[in-house]
């Protein structure tokens, strides 16, 4: 039986991407070693990291003056790094789920936080409208998709300071104005390569503007002197981006992409609203995520929730329980994701839907 991914992540990676790994996993670059093995000082890792930087600037549009990292330690380091590197005096951060809130907790460690906005009294089913960005702040921080809930910035949003954004769940989803940022990151397990590596984009003139002392490991002027090799970086997640990133690009780059999640997106919201079993959890369609929609069983029916999961299951599909905080159902598109698999979802929906 086909299994149908839709883990929220780690998570679904293209079979490009699969396939180039294994194969570098027995004989990388033709050595006779594999990419497990191989020193990450050699010349042949040295071409991966050079063009898996190149790609990034390029899909991205990645303007002058900026820095791609390919950094361990995941998001959630980058909640502590990013204000121990930018924070002098205050920040702004928008609390839009889980996530944000961790990144807030970080930073007060480092100065003054204020938070615009938040939506956590509606359990995170939405993203505030309307906050006002404090202009002496040292950056606005936000989340741009927060997979527990299914809600998602897809723009950038005009601020009177530099933006941060943790873009862990939906980079390479839509193009970005980078020019915008003084800082990307985004954790690689969920839109391009297995767990182990973050991607940073930091903006050079960013830099070394705080006055504290800053642990040379965590400092990303460290990291950004030494082109990512200042230790030994997770090789096999950044191989594995790079094959992801050159499979963006044979695909047609970012505007490519987003045309096609929209596409799954919409099919499935489309679904879950003409459904009368199922509805979402996320009601504005402004707020909805393309990356991971959020949805549940209407209140007559919400007795068969465990029920649907195991049907659901034995139709191959995988990955679909919501997230324990929240209950119900998550079925995360990411780009890896086939259309094949949405159709395969939509049509498990509605057999269950006409069984009851």
């Amino acid at each position: 039986m086909k299994k149908h991914n839709f883990y929220a992540g780690p998570s679904i990676l293209s079979q490009y991407t699969i396939d180039k790994t294994a194969e570098a996993i027995r004989d990388f670059a033709g050595t006779g070693l594999s990419i497990l093995e191989v020193s990450h000082r050699g010349k042949e890792f040295q071409a991966v990291i050079d063009e898996a930087d190149a790609l990034v600037k390029e899909l991205l549009n990645v303007p002058q003056g900026y820095h791609v990292l390919f950094l361990g330690g995941g998001a959630s380091l980058e909640f502590a790094m990013v204000p121990m590197n930018l924070l002098e005096k205050k920040a702004a951060y928008i609390d839009t789920g889980v996530w944000a809130h961790k990144a807030i907790k970080e930073a007060k460690l480092f100065g003054d936080v204020e938070v615009v906005a938040s939506s956590e009294e509606a359990n995170y089913t939405y993203i505030p409208k309307g906050y006002t960005i404090p202009a002496d702040a040292d950056y606005f921080h936000y989340t741009s998709n927060n997979t527990i809930y299914g809600t998602e910035t897809r723009f950038d949003p005009e601020s009177p300071v530099p933006l941060v954004c943790d873009m862990s769940s939906d980079i390479f989803s839509r193009p970005v104005d980078v020019k915008k940022y003084n800082l990307i990151y985004a954790g690689a397990q969920k839109n391009l390569a297995p767990a182990g590596v973050t991607i940073v984009i930091v903006k050079d003139d960013a830099l070394g503007k705080v006055s504290r002392k800053i642990p040379t490991m965590l400092d990303y002027r460290t990291h950004a002197d030494k082109g990512s090799m200042f230790n030994t970086p997770p090789v096999l997640p950044i191989f594995s981006a790079l094959q992801t990133l050159r499979y963006y690009k044979e695909l047609g780059g970012i505007e490519a992409i987003e045309k096609t999640d929209i596409a799954k997106a919409k099919k499935l919201y489309d679904a879950i609203d003409e459904s009368k079993m199922f509805m979402g959890t996320v009601t504005d369609p402004a707020d909805r995520s393309i990356m991971n929609v959020c949805f549940v069983m209407a209140p007559e029916y919400k007795e068969l929730e465990k029920e649907f999961v195991d049907f659901a299951t034995s139709k191959g599909m995988v990955g679909i329980k919501g997230h324990r905080s929240v209950g119900g159902f998550r079925a995360s598109l990411y780009n890896a994701l086939p259309m094949e698999s949405v159709d395969a979802l939509i049509a498990c929906m509605k057999e269950f839907e006409s069984k009851h």
